[in-house]
């Protein structure tokens, strides 16, 4: 098989109380992704990729038929070639900078004390 690794960072979003769904995922559309993209050098982002949930009829069955919590209110995805490229950010100051500012952000729309995240490798199993 081949498959090909690569150090995956995955957010699973929750929004603040205070935002509504639509008011959530046009904030981090609109102004949160904006932001990331002029990030992408210093933070050594290979690929950013947001999931909105389908929030009708097919998730509501989906999620029935495997009696599943209550969904997220999205999912961030951020690659990276490599562990050394993600590990060596935090040794630069532009990047540690850049990170702050995402962060800063974040707060603007995420609960974070609600919203899990990790990193990973990516092991492709399956591809077009």
């Amino acid at each position: 098989m081949g498959i090909h690794e690569m150090i995956r960072i995955a957010f699973c979003l929750r929004r603040l109380p205070r935002l509504t769904h639509d008011e959530f995922v046009q904030y981090w559309y609109e102004t949160h992704a904006p932001l990331v993209c002029s990030h992408q050098k210093v933070l050594r982002i290979v690929r950013y990729v947001q999931f909105h949930p389908d929030l009708g009829p097919f998730s509501a069955r989906l999620s029935a038929f495997r009696n599943a919590p209550e969904p997220f209110d999205g999912i961030a995805e951020i690659w990276y070639d490599n562990r050394e490229a993600l590990e060596t950010l935090g040794k630069d100051p532009e990047a540690r900078k850049a990170s702050r500012e995402l962060l800063e952000d974040e707060r603007r729309f995420i609960d974070l004390s609600r919203s899990p995240i990790w990193a990973g490798i990516e092991k492709e199993i399956i591809s077009r």
